[in-house]
């Protein structure tokens, strides 16, 4: 058989899968272990102006799996046409991300393996068909590997649980489920796992605790958190199969009937040592210490959980982070070791499961210039102002600036009303007196909305029990109420926001641990309620910490307004000065590095003083302007830019053309030109948005031309003309011909998407024909129907090269 005649489908069925089932079934278990066309990731949500769209998932031709959620092998597939190792540099991409130690390429003819083991003398082998790996003989390849023995084995085989839904963990959650059972089975007793917020910690601990516990590796558990929401949310949602197992320790009361342990750190310790309750337990009883979010201090030698942990020294401990902290003071590498797995924020919104980001930047005057009272000058109390230079470190801490808080709550209530109303919104402050103001701003400007619902606006924080009990309806995708949510700690870290769309800084932010947890609040994605991307609103230049080379995850879009210029991102922007840290509006202010009295624990209200020095100054007669706004977009790479969507987009283009010839080449080969913008739309190249810039009647053949090629465009209309004029439907008589006219006309008003797809004859001019079937008879058959249309778009192509 000539295989060059056969497409990758055909390879595969008639070749690769026999092989890999082998004779009778001998070989992989058809339905048990393995799965073909795996798509692992969800490709890139790539956000241009008001367009969104995903760019293309990685999918695997062939994964094995030695049994369900285990896999050790990727086999990529070729057609006949090419080499038997054409496959192979993707196949290792593949198993590379997957983890996976062994790497196949066909094309029909045989293998080509790669060996990730390192064991082998030469890497890469070639196989017939028959001569495909077994799962056995792959297993055990594997197990020498990894050296484990018939002990280990068992822990590292133990099943996943499993709900009867056919739920799959995503593949970096296998990663770090699998490396961690592993690492725990080969005898390492300190893990750290690195995964950024929203993609599924909590699930990922469910199932590695799972998997120990029922191989018998590990017989009790102690899962730490350090918000008693995070105990509650853990124990109704991810932890559930447990059941009668699981308990949580409250009320310093202590029952040790159990298996599973879900503990407040704080309820089980304290400064006296009659709170330290933990110690009822013997320092044995525990054989496996789970901490969650442990960069929040269990590595710091003085915290409570550093204490838990000595304690407790004999047990296995695994320390799950978003954000592992590395300090003089604190290290978690230090104790743990290093990570057995990362999975950062980048490679979240790379594969697309997680969500970008825009940012507008607002600099106000006062914060970028700095204030200075008058000689003598009292605040709204009566209270006379310190003399000195008040900078942004000062605000809603020593000095209340009100009309600043106006100003933000009128900003952020501009955006709103730009885009959607009860879109949700955090707004963080600096404590929870600011917090309470901008609540009181935020509800006087969206006084309509507020009088409808007095849960509009809600004070989210840890003194106020009002606010915590609408926590879980703000969390709520199905809850209208609360909207807006203002906060200064409580909502940092545990908070499973799934449609926000807005993150507000007002908060003076230093730490890039605290900033990627604030971040993390509005990454996950929701697809149900259209929420793909959200928007950062930053008024205290925390979003800096971009330039940071910590920072693993950019946005797509930086906005800075001018003011007067609405807070929603324009579709286009350029800049060609710096930003404005390094020109006339960069503070020269220094920072006042004196101890913070505006900890989220700081409920001081009004003008309370110290020794009869006040210490807040409530100044409400001082102006507060916007001074400066700024936008930049991320490439469909993640990389970020500084140019206009239409530099961007020639840019773009022409790494994916070079010259134009290039380019026409494609587009007169293709069988459906949407097909090739369908393409360029994975890439991040929207040209409906430019459409919008250069012109809605110009064709995305002129469109790329002209942006990218610099020739000049011809409209829809025009090029329907010059069909018209050449006289192109000659040959075709009666209705055949009126319908290429009709297409013609449709060509001219809507574009070519409308002609290519045949669901075009199902409306108006084209019924008057008959049934879409009757129609293609006109023509022949749907063959015959076909080649007209590509008649008609070179007709209205000709003449372009």
């Amino acid at each position: 058989m000539d295989l060059g005649r056969l497409s990758e489908t055909d390879i595969r069925s008639k070749f690769i899968t026999p092989a890999i089932v082998g004779p009778e079934g001998a070989g992989w278990d058809l339905l048990t272990q393995m799965r073909e066309e795996v798509y692992f990731t969800k490709g890139r949500v790539v956000v241009r102006g008001k367009s969104v769209a995903r760019g293309k998932a990685m999918k695997a031709d062939y994964l094995l799996c030695y049994k369900p959620n285990l896999p050790i092998a990727v086999v990529e597939a070729k057609d006949g046409d090419h080499a038997l190792g054409d496959g192979m540099q993707q196949a290792l991409e593949y198993a590379e991300t997957l983890d996976v130690p062994f790497a196949y390429s066909s094309n029909g003819e045989g293998f080509l393996e790669h060996d990730r083991t390192g064991l082998s003398d030469r890497p890469e082998r070639e196989l017939a068909l028959s001569e495909f790996p077994s799962p056995d003989e792959l297993w055990m390849r594997y197990r020498r590997w990894k050296g484990l023995s018939d002990e280990q084995t068992e822990i590292v085989t133990q099943d996943y649980y499993s709900d009867g839904s056919q739920k799959s963990p995503r593949y970096y959650q296998l990663n770090a489920i699998n490396r961690t059972v592993g690492a725990i089975a080969s005898g390492q007793d300190r893990v750290l796992l690195v995964m950024a917020t929203g993609t599924g910690k909590t699930y990922t601990a469910f199932q590695i605790i799972w998997r120990l516990w029922k191989s018998g590796a590990k017989k009790r558990i102690l899962f730490l958190v350090d918000r008693n929401i995070l105990a509650d949310q853990t124990k109704t949602n991810d932890f559930k199969p447990f059941g009668a197992a699981m308990t949580k320790i409250k009320n310093r009361t202590v029952d040790k009937s159990f298996e599973i342990y879900l503990c407040l750190y704080q309820a089980v310790t304290g400064q006296d040592e009659s709170k330290n309750i933990y110690k009822q337990f013997s320092p044995d009883f525990f054989d496996l210490v789970v901490v969650d979010e442990c960069h929040r201090g269990s590595a710091a030698d003085d915290a409570a959980w550093r204490q838990v942990l000595e304690y407790f020294s004999s047990a296995t401990q695994i320390g799950l982070t978003a954000t592992p902290k590395e300090t003089k003071e604190v290290s978690n590498i230090e104790y743990f070791g290093d990570p057995v797995y990362t999975y950062s924020l980048r490679q979240g919104i790379a594969d697309g499961f997680l969500a970008p980001y825009k940012v507008v930047r607002i600099g106000l005057d006062k914060d970028l210039d700095g204030w200075r009272p008058e000689a003598g000058q009292l605040d709204k109390h009566g209270h006379e102002i310190e003399d000195r230079e008040y900078n942004a470190s000062d605000y809603d801490r020593h000095l209340i600036l009100e009309k600043r808080t106006e100003l933000v709550a009128a900003k952020v209530t501009e955006f709103l009303k730009a885009t959607n109303r009860f879109h949700k919104a955090i707004v963080f402050c600096e404590n929870i007196d600011h917090a309470e103001r901008m609540r009181q701003a935020l509800v006087n400007a969206n006084a309509d909305l507020a009088a409808a619902n007095s849960k509009y606006v809600m004070r989210i924080t840890g003194d106020n029990d009002e606010g915590k009990a609408q926590l879980d309806n703000f969390i709520d995708p199905e809850a209208t109420y609360p909207v807006i949510a203002t906060t200064s700690k409580l909502m940092t870290t545990g908070v499973d926001a799934q449609t926000c769309h807005l993150i507000v800084l007002d908060q003076t932010i230093k730490s890039m641990t605290e900033f990627k947890q604030i971040i993390g609040r509005g990454t996950r994605i929701n697809e149900d309620y259209g929420k793909l991307y959200f928007t950062i609103m930053d008024f205290r230049r925390a979003t800096a910490l971009f330039a940071d080379p910590d920072f693993d995850g950019d946005p797509v879009q930086i906005y800075e307004p001018k003011e007067g210029d609405p807070p929603v991102p324009p579709d286009e922007t350029h800049f060609d000065d710096e930003p404005a840290e390094s020109g006339e509006h960069a503070s020269d202010c220094p920072v006042d590095t004196r101890s913070d009295p505006g900890s989220d624990g700081d409920v001081t209200f009004g003008g309370g003083s110290d020794g009869g020095k006040p210490t807040r100054y409530y100044v409400n007669d001082v102006e507060v302007a916007v001074a400066v706004e700024r936008v930049q977009y991320l490439d469909a790479d993640g990389k970020l830019i500084t140019e206009s969507l239409t530099d961007y987009t020639r840019r773009s283009l022409l790494e994916s053309y070079a010259t134009l010839d290039e380019f026409l080449g494609d587009w007169n080969e293709a069988e459906r030109k949407e097909a090739i913008v369908a393409t360029l739309r994975e890439k991040g190249v929207f040209l409906d948005e430019l459409a919008e810039q250069v012109g809605r009647d110009y064709d995305p053949f002129d469109l790329v031309c002209h942006v990218a090629f610099d020739r000049p465009p011809l409209t829809r209309r025009e090029r329907a003309d010059n069909v018209r004029k050449r006289d192109v439907f000659g040959k075709y008589e009666g209705k055949a011909r009126e319908v290429l006219e009709a297409l013609l006309e449709k060509y001219a008003d809507d574009g070519l998407r409308s002609v290519e797809s045949l669901e075009i004859l199902k409306v108006s001019p084209f019924r008057d024909f008959g049934t879409p079937v009757e129609i293609l008879r006109l023509f022949g058959d749907r063959e015959g129907y076909e080649k007209a249309i590509r008649e008609l778009e070179s007709a209205i192509y000709a003449g372009a090269a």
